[in-house]
């Protein structure tokens, strides 16, 4: 019997499955970085190219990982106002950190120092969280929901077949409906052809 079995196996065993799921959501928000010098630049931010049943299951996990970075952004902005702009170990920052404002900041940042830790364990890389904090999370800021979409190739996989799509952010490459302008008819086409129309 198959209760409650309603995910894909994709032929691997389930800790296999759960890296595997780590490293594709990790991977497609790196794309985000700033990789210019990199020898693996990618062709197009915020998207790869994957078959379609992995990309099904992984989707949930990486809106998963954009929503609990978004409830980051309240703590992290509450907790600016009692941050303080000086350097580590000076004198400014002493007093900072012996003050009441420290104890303010440290309770402010509680819940997004949390929050990271989940993602650090969610995504399995450092570089990924911070990109998704700073970057793709204040970018959903105003959207509840729906922040990637899979968008299927007409080209299957060389070798196997294997139908493939492509997992993308949304918000970047939208398309925009644009109705068409009216035609605007002048006075004058109307007489020539009115003219020609009676000789």
């Amino acid at each position: 019997m198959r209760h409650r079995r309603r995910s894909r196996v994709l032929g691997r065993s389930p800790s296999h499955r759960k890296a595997l799921f780590k490293n594709m959501a990790s991977a497609l928000i790196l794309t985000e970085r700033d990789a210019e010098d990199d020898e693996n630049t990618p062709k197009v931010k915020g998207r790869i190219i994957t078959t379609l049943h992995k990309a099904k299951e992984v989707r949930p996990l990486v809106e998963k990982c954009i929503t609990i970075a978004r409830k980051t952004l309240a703590d992290l902005e509450s907790a600016s106002e009692f941050a303080t702009n000086a350097k580590r170990n000076t004198a400014e920052w002493r007093t900072w950190r012996k003050g009441e404002n420290w104890r303010k900041w440290a309770t402010a940042m509680a819940p997004a120092v949390n929050a990271r830790r989940r993602l650090v364990q969610l995504l399995g890389d450092k570089q990924a969280v911070s990109i998704l904090i700073a970057d793709i999370a204040p970018r959903f800021k105003d959207r509840d929901g729906g922040y990637t979409r899979i968008v299927k190739l007409a080209k299957p996989r060389l070798g196997d077949s294997g139908a493939r799509a492509i997992l993308e952010f949304v918000g970047v490459r939208d398309r925009k409906v644009e109705k068409s302008a009216k035609p605007a008819f002048s006075e004058e086409g109307a007489d020539e052809k009115s003219e020609a129309a009676a000789t």
